[in-house]
């Protein structure tokens, strides 16, 4: 009798907490596209193809080193001002790709402080949301990325995202390059049963980072099944219109064990 009636009240504050969390049903086939590193195809080639298809997306801008200064390999600030008047997100991917996992307070600070200051300058939104480069991770920057009041933080991990037990500065995603198109099919599917499937992508094509390629044909592919298994494809920034991000800061646990690396 003792122990059914834990399990009762175990089964009721999990069915709370998620109910403080989780805002509105999340609908099955949620995915959100992100896109990293500002390479030039993200102008030239993504922002057209997603406006075709009606899908939102988050860029993740930075300015990459050496040759962030190259217009044929890197967006420029103007082609960044110009993906934010189309409505998409722009958010903070640091000033220089930065391992964050390597940063003390005041350098994480300087990082992100240089995309905000520049967006401000252009009149872009200021960024809310941010992306680990290259995936390193630290403890000490989910006190840091909250001290600057960011809501969402992706890392990576293949695997879903589900709200009620991952910690949103620790969202998960899939990486496509030009090998992997079965594993990022297989990946749609995960979105279902209040989970989300999360893409991160580069350049389409990336000239200077081939490892993280995605053809513009294979890309454009993804963009058609999207479309025709009828997805509501969205930015980082509208998973709070679903996700009660401050809540759950309060009780989900950073949990480092789960893969957020890939």
């Amino acid at each position: 009798m003792k122990n059914r009636l834990f399990f009762c009240l175990l089964f009721l504050t999990c069915a709370v907490s998620a109910a403080q969390i989780v805002k509105q049903p999340i609908p099955d086939r949620l995915v959100v596209l992100t896109f990293d590193d500002a390479p030039a195809s993200q102008y030239s080639v993504v922002a057209p193809l997603l406006k075709e298809y009606g899908f939102n997306a988050t860029f993740f801008v930075c300015e990459f080193p050496p040759n962030y200064r190259d217009s044929s390999l890197y967006m420029n600030w103007r082609q960044i001002k110009a993906l934010d008047t189309m409505g998409f997100e722009i958010a903070n991917h640091t000033r220089t790709h930065a391992n964050v996992s390597k940063l003390k307070k005041e350098g994480f600070d300087a990082e992100l402080s240089y995309i905000e200051h520049v967006c401000d300058s252009l009149n872009i939104e200021k960024p809310k949301n941010f992306a680990y480069p290259g995936y390193g991770l630290d403890p000490k920057s989910l006190s840091f990325l909250q001290d600057r009041n960011y809501v969402f933080a992706r890392a990576g991990g293949s695997r879903p995202y589900n709200p009620i037990i991952d910690h949103p500065y620790l969202i998960p995603s899939w990486a496509t390059d030009e090998n992997n198109e079965g594993e990022i099919l297989e990946a749609l599917t995960k979105a279902k049963n209040g989970k989300i499937t999360i893409l991160t992508l580069h350049g389409v094509p990336d000239i200077e980072h081939p490892w993280v390629n995605t053809p513009p044909e294979l890309f454009k592919s993804y963009l058609e099944y999207l479309s025709i298994n009828n997805y509501t494809v969205i930015a980082l920034r509208d998973l709070e219109q679903y996700i009660n991000a401050k809540e759950a800061k309060k009780k989900i646990a950073p949990d480092f064990d789960k893969p957020l690396k890939n």
